[in-house]
């Protein structure tokens, strides 16, 4: 008999299966769920104190941050590029979603981000 624990969908269940002769047929007793603890995430790195703007400027997907285009202090109009975010070999701007003034910048170029994510902020 071998056991095995087979995760699916997040829940772990192990399972037992007989080894089995030439022309047998291996059996597998019913699975039980056994639970895991649910991997805990990493820490957020916070915006620097005073860099929180009102409107979050969030990630839509993951990725890599190639390049930031306007800094904390920094005007922008609506639709100006603010960072460059790269997903699925792709280069994507990111864009403002108002005019406003950056508030603070919450990634590194080179840094990986999350979907959901807050790159930056702006009032």
């Amino acid at each position: 008999m071998k056991n095995y624990t087979i995760t699916v969908n997040g829940t772990a269940y192990d399972v037992t299966v007989e080894e089995g002769g030439a022309g047998s047929v291996a059996s597998a007793a019913a699975p039980k769920a056994v639970p895991k603890a649910a991997p805990k995430a990493a820490p957020k790195a916070a915006a620097p104190a005073g860099a929180q703007g009102s409107v979050k400027i969030q990630a839509p997907m993951p990725g890599k941050i190639l390049a930031v285009k306007a800094n904390a202090g920094q005007a922008v109009k609506k639709g100006e590029v603010v960072l460059i975010l790269e997903a699925m070999k792709m280069e994507n701007e990111i864009v403002a979603p108002q005019d406003g003034t950056i508030a603070g910048v919450n990634v590194a170029v080179g840094g990986q981000v999350e979907a959901g994510d807050v790159l930056a902020t702006m009032n």
